[in-house]
């Protein structure tokens, strides 16, 4: 996979829309988990334990399988738990930096605050979605369309909890429909995206702003495609998924490849104030 990644990436050198060079991955990590809470008090929700290893760390091993070897972290609530476990990323066969939030922001504000250290376009990952996302075919289908930004969307029984995402024949999304507004089986945003920086250049500094509420649906006249991932999806935000979790993600566990000599405790370094 890592050399199909580099021969594709190769390919894309002389499109000026797309850089040389790897893509950057900034995942969102900085939230306070308030739903996990009663199973989860002291660590922050991207470091939930799945038979041993933090969530976080099966996102970072998907990231390597696709070619991604440069991530942003962003951080937040029990920021010092996160970066004093993954550290540099070497350990994990990554370089790892952090932008951490001195104040809740929001996944907008997040990410406009880790601006200067993302790629463009970027690849922006929620922290707590197992999704089994490609990295080629979003970048295929965004130099195919010209787009300003690639959703990962999921198949799902029943959209309540998440809301829904309209497509035309062409792929193209046409609508957010927030959570609540409709129920039963439908695609849903399932927290991958591929975008150009200009995003993250537009949104206002120091605010708090929500990207799927509030960004998202203001970028449809401007080009926001979807690409349907039919693989495993599990979203760890409720107390019950966390549990399917452990069963669902179990042989994803021990498929990474980090060093050895990191050792997985079951309690995460830091202070949990």
């Amino acid at each position: 996979m890592l050399t199909f990644f580099g021969d594709m990436m190769k390919k894309l050198e002389g499109n000026r829309d797309i850089p040389a060079g790897a893509v950057r991955a900034f995942v969102l990590c900085g939230g306070h988990g308030t739903r996990l809470r009663p199973v989860l008090a002291d660590r922050p929700k991207s470091m939930a334990l799945i038979s041993g290893t933090p969530f976080l760390q099966l996102l970072l091993d998907r990231l390597r399988s696709q070619g991604v070897d440069d991530v942003i972290l962003g951080t937040g609530y029990m920021a010092e738990k996160i970066e004093r476990y993954f550290g540099s990323g070497n350990k994990f066969a990554v370089r790892i930096r952090y932008s951490r939030e001195d104040e809740p922001l929001g996944t907008g504000g997040a990410l406009k605050l880790a601006e200067p250290l993302i790629s463009d376009p970027v690849l922006v990952l929620n922290g707590d979605s197992y999704v089994e996302w490609s990295l080629v075919p979003m970048l295929e289908l965004f130099m195919a369309k010209g787009a300003d930004m690639v959703v990962v969307l999921q198949a799902v029984a029943d959209v309540t909890r998440y809301g829904t995402v309209a497509l035309d024949p062409d792929g193209r999304i046409t609508q957010f429909l927030e959570k609540g507004v409709r129920g039963g089986p439908g695609l849903i945003n399932a927290g991958v995206y591929l975008l150009r920086k200009q995003i993250v250049r537009d949104l206002p500094a120091g605010k708090a702003s929500s990207l799927e509420r509030e960004v998202f649906p203001q970028l449809l006249d401007r080009g926001v495609y979807g690409l349907i991932s039919t693989g495993l999806f599990i979203d760890i935000g409720i107390p019950d998924d966390f549990k399917r979790a452990q069963t669902l993600l179990a042989s994803r566990v021990g498929t990474a490849s980090h060093d050895s000599s990191a050792p997985v405790f079951p309690e995460v370094p830091g202070d949990t104030t």
